[in-house]
């Protein structure tokens, strides 16, 4: 091997790469595929994905793609995290959930996760779930100097403020060493409910815990900005920082009017956000928040010891299925990664079974322990801002700071988050999101694994006692499965009332070769809506139609390559609507429709709608006389 000379690169021996040559070899390829792009940069943005919020993420990103700078870990604008040694020196905080209203069993499992590598609690106290006054008895054995709690009482939150200060007296806890959060969030209660008439009550209770905790707790924050409500209620990342963000500034003015130094009313301050498992995306909505109250903390004059976000993280609600919760493991590790290499101080694990009720101990130990995994075994708090320098996320975190404050300054115009909240503005818009993210689901262009994909029909439900209904009336919640799981119910309902399943017949036609990949998609999509699937192959019409009166079914689906539909379609649909199939369906998209076949299954059909209308028709819910077309049929 030839040594270059030294002080000379390894690359000076290769000629010089161009952002053109790659895009002509791109372009090459496509025209192969059949895409004809008129050009390099056509090839390229042909390769390019669609983002929420109007963002882009490009196939390659090279140092020409710069955003702006960054700054170093620890100073503003923060994006490369609030700490210059970052989670290196004790890892993240590691935080977990407790919702369960029996006080006993709520003690029980807040030693077990304090034995087991959790940090700090997060309570929530009040409605319906643990009462404000059994704050004590779930407390019994809690060393509260040394363990931070984070309260969650909604608007009995001065009342649960004042137990625990109660708490810290009568435990002898030094002041200094009491820590975490009071959850005083009036903002996020008039979200959550639509009430707007006891905000600016519960705002001047949240100033005056804020008050009390820096003359008295310096370690103790008072109010939780929680944007919590805007993702749960299908916001993009995007109207979640803006909320977030115009939240913030309505505290930072109630605080600073009372009183407080611009430094100190920052320091009651805890962020909380959602990560989920577009890791990308939440890496950048973490650097991306800290680099937006960086800028809100610069203008109000803060100090820049002062300007740091501190935030706590949460794995996604939205993404979370109650069919195959088991994948839930997978989706939390991944949001649980993103929101570490994000720079989060603290993060929330939800257990893989939260979907479905109360999580027991089996799954609060998994989720500890995906924490522990990444902290202790893949050491991921060992690098400081592990995502720093990467071209990709550099320009994402960018353009997603600059959508967020787009927002934020629209939510500024209406007259801030209070007014946005009553006048409707938040929830119409993220109303609006949420409706294109849904044709999207219904489409499975988002797929969603163990539900819209790969469903297992004949799992056995997990049962869990029902968590506390939590506060409702404003904002709505929803999830990614919601509408297939409901179509998963329905059939559910059948097979309790039958013994089977709705059911549907695949005409496979031709060999393995021809139909495997498109019986394939045909069996998967009708599984995602509970319909199990009875399949024959062949090419003969007879043959079909025997296998069809044999299966039960009264649906069926034509299933082959485009070649052998255009010899076989018609007639094997005309003999299966002769053996009393009352729909047909084909699984492709042809130029013209054979005769027989009432429509097309296709990928980037409306799944959602495909599904509904074949369990209308499979359970007679469409209101069709079943005995009347069996009659009609026998004749």
């Amino acid at each position: 091997m030839k040594v270059p000379p030294e002080g000379l690169p390894l690359a000076a021996e290769f000629p010089a790469a161009h952002r053109e040559q790659w895009q002509q070899l791109v372009q090459g390829v496509l025209r192969k595929s059949g895409a004809q792009p008129e050009d390099g940069a056509a090839a390229e943005q042909a390769l390019s994905t669609t983002l929420p919020d109007g963002l882009r993420a490009r196939p390659l990103y090279t140092a020409e793609d710069t955003a702006a700078e960054p700054g170093l870990p620890g100073f503003p604008p923060f994006v490369r995290g609030g700490r210059p040694q970052g989670s290196a020196a004790t890892g993240w905080d590691v935080r977990q959930r407790h919702n369960d209203p029996d006080r006993a069993r709520t003690n029980e499992a807040v030693l077990a996760d304090l034995e087991h590598g959790v940090s700090s609690l997060w309570l929530e106290l009040g409605g319906d779930g643990l009462p404000v006054a059994a704050l004590p008895e779930a407390l019994t054995g809690v060393y509260l100097d040394l363990a931070a709690v984070t309260l969650d009482a909604g608007p009995e939150f001065a009342d649960a403020a004042q137990r625990l200060f109660k708490l810290y007296e009568e435990r002898a806890v030094s002041p200094a060493s009491a820590a975490g959060n009071l959850g005083a969030d009036p903002l996020g209660l008039q979200a959550r409910t639509g009430d707007t008439d006891r905000t600016d009550t519960l705002l001047a209770a949240a100033v005056e815990l804020a008050a009390r905790c820096t003359a008295e707790y310096p370690q103790l924050r008072a109010l939780t900005v929680d944007a919590l409500p805007y993702h749960e209620a299908g916001a993009s990342p995007a109207q979640e920082l803006g909320c977030s963000l115009a939240t913030g500034v309505a505290y930072l003015r109630a605080l600073t009017a009372a009183g407080l130094s611009v430094d100190a009313a920052l320091g009651q301050l805890e962020f909380r956000y959602a990560a989920d498992a577009d890791q990308f995306l939440t890496i950048a909505k973490f650097r991306a928040a800290r680099r937006l109250w960086a800028r809100v903390a610069e203008v109000s004059g803060a100090s820049p010891e002062a300007s740091a976000q501190r935030q706590h993280a949460v794995t996604s609600q939205v993404m979370m299925t109650a069919r195959d919760p088991w994948v839930n493991m997978l989706r939390t590790t991944v949001a649980c990664l993103a929101a570490g290499v994000g720079g989060a101080d603290a993060v929330t694990v939800l257990p893989f079974d939260s979907a479905l009720g109360l999580p027991d101990a089996f799954a609060r130990r998994i989720a500890r322990n995906t924490q522990s995994v990444l902290l202790e075994e893949s050491h991921l708090a060992r690098v400081i801002d592990p995502a720093g320098g990467s071209w990709y996320v550099e320009q994402l975190s960018e353009e997603l700071a600059r959508a967020g404050w787009a927002w934020f300054q629209e939510i500024e115009r209406a007259g801030g988050q209070q007014a946005a909240l009553a006048s409707g503005l938040v929830g119409e818009r993220i109303a609006a999101t949420w409706a294109e993210r849904s044709v999207k689901l219904a489409k499975r262009r988002e797929p969603v694994t163990g539900v819209s994909e790969f469903p297992h029909l004949d799992e056995q439900p997990l049962l869990r006692e029902p968590a506390p209904a939590g506060l409702g009336g404003g904002l709505p919640r929803v999830r990614r499965a919601e509408a297939y799981e409901a179509l998963r119910d329905r059939s559910d309902a059948v097979l309790a009332a039958t013994g089977e399943r709705p059911k549907l017949f695949l005409a496979s036609i031709g060999t393995a070769a021809a139909h495997t990949a498109r019986t394939t998609f045909a069996a998967n999509l009708f599984q995602a809506g509970g319909i199990a699937t009875v399949a024959a192959e062949g090419t003969d019409p007879a043959a079909f139609a025997a296998a069809f009166r044999e299966s039960g079914a009264t649906v069926a689906c034509l299933c082959s390559s485009d070649a052998l539909y255009g010899e076989h379609a018609a007639s094997i649909a005309e003999a299966l609507k002769a053996a009393g199939a009352r729909r047909v369906l084909l699984a492709g998209r042809l130029g013209e429709v054979p005769a027989g076949v009432d429509e097309f299954i296709f990928a980037g059909g409306d799944a959602v709608a495909v599904l509904g209308s074949l369990l209308d028709q499979i359970t007679g819910a469409d209101g069709a006389d079943e005995n009347a077309d069996d009659t009609e049929v026998a004749r």
